[in-house]
């Protein structure tokens, strides 16, 4: 068996780290790690006869090749080893969790910070207990500071990702009513969110806290040093930054007070919801020294991508994509934001199913289609299994494509859409 020490001498001179061997470089490692439905270890030569450099395995199929390296368990021996590699870095690690936005806040914050420092952060959503390790694994040596997303729908997890990515500072987003099939309530998600807090609290950490949510300050008590933002001028807490919308039709623009200051923040983000994901950008911005005008700049120009709320205009509609994940939390704010713009167009949803919700499914959807009901819509447009009993009230099909097809159909232009569902429902392909 491999020790970590000397697997990681070996990660030195081979700093690329691959667990698909549809993604082989030539000199990289290669971890062959096991799934419901595959087993790495079976492709422990073949990802060497495409150029690693090494296989690292938990089944010896074949030892005849002494690139093939022996672990116990390679789930495991990965996460190890991205935490060995962290103990040798001496930088700020800033973890970012929570139900809603945590993606767009990490971007905004590495978007903030690289303007000033060499700033690495996690790839997309890279966030569960494969893509942590892999993002530590691709922090270089000259890195000055480390954004690390992390998701999580069950209790433990996150205190399970603390462990090897020991993280210095951390923001959690909101708690809001996803993965409850996981969390099992709210409080659940509270608990499991909040785990990040607790290592904070245990370890000497910096939190940073958005004052607007009641619920943080127990979930914070036990912190020492901790920094506070919202849209609160009166807050009982010092806020470092305050935050107001001042438009948000088509795109969100907010008045900033900072350090004594006030300027106006324009972004490239569609709905007022995203005021907290931007003040979140600042604060940190201003706790590590970056300029006022950098912050402003650095968020002025940061563009959303990958389906997350991105504002198109295609066939004659604007169209809101925010389709790359759904929970009742940001479906009410999506629809809330849409129903309440004055855009002088008719306004259509194309919503697609909430996914982990458990027993509480049912009632969340119903919930949903409640609210949409307080606004006049056009159309709307339900797609997915968890609809189903709801559909002769409204357009329904079971999947996106079924929807694309009849979108397609009805050449309807004009329109101010909105278009929003979980992952597992891929709403983009409606309109994309």
């Amino acid at each position: 068996m491999i020790s970590i020490e000397a697997l990681y001498n070996i990660y030195l001179k081979h700093p690329k780290v691959v667990t698909d061997t549809r993604k082989i470089e030539k000199g990289c490692l290669f971890f062959a790690l096991k799934g419901p439905n595959f087993n790495g270890n079976d492709f422990a030569l073949k990802a060497l006869e495409a150029g690693a450099a090494f296989s690292i395995v938990d089944e010896v199929k074949d030892n005849s090749d002494e690139r093939v390296l022996l672990c116990s368990d390679v789930l495991s021996t990965l996460q190890a080893l991205a935490g060995y590699h962290r103990n040798q870095l001496n930088i700020p690690v800033i973890a970012i969790t929570g139900s809603n936005g945590k993606t767009t806040t990490k971007e905004l914050v590495h978007a903030v910070l690289s303007s000033r420092f060499k700033t690495a952060t996690t790839e997309g959503n890279l966030n569960n207990h494969i893509g942590i390790p892999l993002t530590l694994l691709k922090i270089k040596p000259d890195a000055e500071i480390a954004v690390v997303e992390m998701g999580a729908n069950h209790i433990g997890e996150i205190a399970g990702y603390c462990v090897y990515t020991r993280p210095t500072h951390g923001l959690i987003t909101n708690c809001g009513k996803a993965h409850l099939e996981g969390f099992g309530s709210i409080e659940g998600v509270r608990k499991g969110k909040g785990e990040l807090f607790d290592y904070l609290a245990a370890n000497n950490g910096t939190a940073f806290i958005c004052s607007d949510f009641d619920y943080f300050q127990a979930m914070s008590a036990a912190i020492q040093k901790k920094h506070y933002y919202g849209t609160n001028p009166e807050s009982a807490f010092q806020n470092d930054v305050v935050g107001k919308t001042i438009a948000s039709e088509p795109l969100l623009e907010v008045e900033i007070a900072l350090a004594g200051k006030t300027y106006k923040q324009d972004t490239q983000l569609v709905g007022s919801y995203n005021i907290y994901n931007v003040l979140a950008a600042t604060i940190f911005g201003n706790y590590f020294g970056v300029t006022a005008e950098a912050i402003r700049t650095s968020v002025s120009e940061y563009t959303p991508s990958n389906s997350r709320s991105q504002l198109l205009e295609k066939d004659g509609n604007t169209i809101v994509l925010d389709a790359y994940n759904a929970n009742p939390s940001s479906m009410e704010l999506a629809i809330k934001n849409i129903g309440n713009l004055k855009t002088g167009k008719p306004k259509i949803l194309f919503l697609g199913s909430m996914k982990e919700l458990g027993a509480e499914s049912e009632k969340e959807h119903q919930a949903l289609l409640d609210l949409v009901k307080t606004f006049d819509f056009k159309n709307v447009v339900l797609v997915g299994a968890e609809f189903e009993p709801f559909k002769e009230a409204f357009t329904y099909f079971t999947s996106s494509e079924e929807a694309a097809r009849w979108w397609k159909a009805q050449n309807d232009t004009g329109n101010y859409m909105l278009v929003k569902g979980s992952r597992g429902t891929q709403m983009e392909k409606v309109i994309l």
